[in-house]
């Protein structure tokens, strides 16, 4: 038998139930995951966000304007990113100088997640506020770190 890093257990009391909620503990929520479509106006967008984060805290957006090849490239060179060795992954791992990257370390009710993410910045470099202090002016430089292996992992284009 397999057995479980103690990080990952959650307390019994966060636990979640095995049984159904009642209709009314669920928010009303149907069982079928919110969809957004993006071609929508921005009142009824913000609605439909709204609702969906409050009821399931995730949704499927659809009419993104993103091609379906560049989806399946993503998810390709992900896939093989996300399947490389520990060792491979940690090179590019995220921490206070470097904030994007890879990490498998995030915890929700103080036990670890069962997930790994890979952060990365749109707009590379970024500037945002050194500080929460809102009169700040100072700005703090983010870049992004690459691995080297899958090669294209950066090149989405």
């Amino acid at each position: 038998m397999v057995e479980i890093d103690p990080s990952f257990i959650q307390e019994t009391e966060h636990r979640p139930s095995s049984k159904s909620p009642p209709q009314e503990e669920n928010h009303g929520a149907s069982d079928q995951i919110p969809v957004i479509d993006l071609s929508s106006d921005t009142e009824s967008l913000v609605t439909q966000i709204g609702d969906a984060c409050e009821k399931w805290g995730f949704f499927q957006v659809v009419n993104h304007g993103v091609p379906l090849e560049l989806l399946d490239k993503m998810k390709r060179v992900g896939k093989q990113f996300f399947d490389l060795p520990m060792e491979e992954k940690k090179r590019v791992k995220r921490d206070e100088v470097y904030p994007m990257g890879y990490y498998d370390s995030e915890h929700t009710k103080n036990v670890r997640d069962w997930k790994e993410v890979f952060d990365f910045l749109v707009v590379d470099p970024s500037f945002v506020p050194a500080t929460e202090v809102p009169e700040d002016p100072e700005l703090r430089t983010l870049t992004n770190q690459w691995p080297q292996t899958p090669a294209d992992f950066r090149y989405f284009s």
